[in-house]
């Protein structure tokens, strides 16, 4: 018996010690977790049924994890299934085990994990880490039963984090299967900062190399813990961690309900914006704990596993967490309003050099997320918006409009307070008419028109409008001399070669017949250079045909192009001139600086 079937063997011992010893449920599941050989990306996964009294034990692995919308078929990952007793495989995640009459029943399979992400696992000889949905099976019908978890590090100084019960060395127990998929794993040699907040026990959890100031993260964490804590009058946990993994150039986050784990490029802390935009990362997943894991859409209060979650309300659950992740760093100190003013007009750029603002409406962006945002391809601008994007867009618009209506002395800061109290606290799921209807009542008018408008429509948002009453307006870069002409397509170079990676539905470039894909060689007759393609164009005029000279596939081809007249392609937020005393007053009391102070 080598070392890992030995740790294997002697945590099941000491289960059933445990379960002769005290009142236990008459079921009793336990899982050890072994990574003997972590450069081969392998876990190996044992688990234990006790207490089982059917003929037959039907397992199934999740095919996506909550927070993330997309089915990513887990069970792909999964080989060498092994039990003692007769198995058959149903379908792609359900395994079904004759049980012949006992009562006790182990299965051992290994998942291989080598991709690291937020949502997925990742195994190899510096740590491991994993997500619950993407290792375990679940029981149908058992999903609320306690489960055991046992970590056999490959070595003595690797060390394991997670948000679960410890039991004893490496164990761990969740209350029932939601939870053990809420709590992910890391193990290995991290670094582990401690702090408290408000009384309560907060760590950052660091893996991978990179110089960091963790002292200036820990202290704006704090900052943003506090504002994001007062808006709900406290903290609904008693331990919160921040999982940090540092790469070479990853961004993202998966929220849980006691921690969050953040990607994050190693490099990426140097540069005031860069670090900011960390800041918000932290604010968005922090922000979730309430607004999602607590506060979560009807569709969403109990989850199914096997398939997706439809919901029209992923613009509220999600777009309304970005519109905060940039206000909570500004509300914390950590940037002035001008760098938030900056930062909403980069929003407000993205948001419309999206042709697809246009086409898709908001809340079929929330239902369909499970088919098209996190699989983009290269008409997805074309003919789709990110729930993210727009989301946070229209709760700006309500925002200001709710602040206006009450003279700043309501805000969507009422909504989130009233949606804490009414769904969040006993988690109970919200229906969309029930969010409208809160935010109705905050906002004292009926909103029928502007969801009708802006949630199932695609009509343009009216930021001027909303804008205006505190002292500012919508600028662009459209009458800048070095806007080149229009042609439609975005032109990336990629290994020495320039690729076209977008053409926007009715440009130039698409009535003259070149698609995403296409090799860019030449304008005129004279080759493109790496990054020229931009430069090149304003040796012409709106109006003027030009040749432009591609590969299409592995046939060259000459396209005949007009060019368009130049479009806007920034935008920022601006001050109007002479503002009233009253904008200016609805300034301050907005931002809680002079408008004057940063007009200038």
């Amino acid at each position: 018996m080598n070392q890992e079937e030995f740790e294997i063997t002697r945590s099941l011992q000491l289960e059933d010690e445990s379960s002769n010893s005290s009142p236990q449920s008459a079921l009793s599941l336990h899982y050890s977790v072994a990574m003997p050989e972590p450069e081969s990306h392998l876990f190996e996964v044992t688990l234990r049924v006790k207490g089982w009294k059917a003929s037959t034990l039907d397992l199934k692995m999740p095919v996506w994890t909550p927070g993330s919308y997309l089915v990513r078929e887990y069970s792909r990952h999964l080989q060498n299934f092994k039990s003692e007793l007769p198995w058959q495989k149903l379908a792609k995640n359900y395994y079904q085990i004759q049980t012949q009459g006992k009562d006790t029943i182990e299965v051992r399979y290994q998942i291989f994990a080598n991709e690291l992400t937020v949502r997925t696992n990742h195994l190899d000889e510096n740590h491991g880490y994993f997500n619950g949905a993407a290792l375990f099976f679940y029981i149908p019908g058992f999903e609320k039963q306690p489960i055991r978890v046992t970590i056999v590090p490959p070595r003595a100084e690797w060390k394991v984090v997670t948000a679960l019960s410890e039991l004893g060395t490496n164990t761990f127990e969740a209350k029932d299967f939601d939870t053990l998929v809420d709590s992910p794993f890391e193990i290995g040699q991290h670094q582990v900062c401690s702090f408290e907040v408000l009384g309560k026990s907060h760590q950052f959890v660091v893996w991978g190399e990179g110089k960091i100031d963790i002292d200036r993260i820990i202290q704006d964490t704090k900052k943003v813990i506090e504002v994001e804590a007062e808006m709900f009058g406290g903290l609904p946990y008693d331990r919160y961690f921040f999982l940090l993994h540092l790469t070479a150039n990853s961004f993202g986050g998966l929220e849980h309900k006691d921690c969050c784990s953040l990607i994050y490029s190693r490099l990426g802390f140097r540069a005031k914006e860069k670090y900011d935009r960390f800041i918000q990362l932290v604010a968005h997943e922090f922000f979730h704990l309430w607004n999602v894991k607590r506060i979560r859409p009807k569709a969403l209060e109990i989850f199914d596993y096997d398939g997706e979650n439809y919901t029209p309300s992923l613009w509220f659950s999600e777009g309304t967490t970005s519109f905060y992740d940039l206000a909570f760093p500004y509300r914390a100190g950590v940037y002035d309003a001008k760098a938030y003013l900056n930062a909403l007009g980069q929003e407000i750029s993205r948001y419309l050099n999206t042709p697809g603002r246009l086409v898709q409406p908001l809340s079929e962006s929330s239902f369909d997320a499970w088919i098209k945002l996190y699989r983009p391809d290269a008409n997805s601008a074309n003919s789709q918006i990110s729930y993210y994007l727009k989301g946070e867009m229209v709760t700006l618009l309500l925002d200001l409009g709710i602040r206006i209506k009450h003279q700043n002395q309501r805000s969507f800061d009422d909504v989130m307070r009233i949606m804490w109290q009414q769904f969040g606290k006993d988690e109970i799921g919200f229906t969309p008419e029930q969010l409208k209807t809160t935010i109705e009542s905050v906002a004292g008018f009926d909103l029928t028109n502007f969801f009708d408008r802006y949630l199932h429509g695609t009509e343009e948002l009216p930021f001027d409008e909303y804008l205006a009453g505190f002292g500012l307006r919508l600028k662009s870069n459209a009458d800048s001399p070095n806007l080149s002409p229009l042609t439609g397509m975005t032109v990336k170079s990629e290994g020495g070669r320039e690729m076209i990676k977008f053409v926007e539905a009715g440009s130039p470039a698409q009535k003259a017949a070149i698609d995403p894909g296409d090799e860019l060689l030449a304008i005129d007759g004279l080759r493109v250079g790496s990054g020229q393609f931009e430069e090149r164009l304003k040796d012409y005029q709106p109006g003027d045909t030009i040749t432009v000279t591609v590969f299409h596939g592995d046939e060259l081809k000459e396209r005949s192009l007009i060019l368009g007249q130049p479009r806007a392609t920034s935008y920022s937020i601006d001050f109007i001139e002479n503002p009233s005393t009253a904008q200016q007053q609805n300034f301050e009391k907005w931002l809680g600086v002079p408008l004057a102070s940063i007009a200038r």
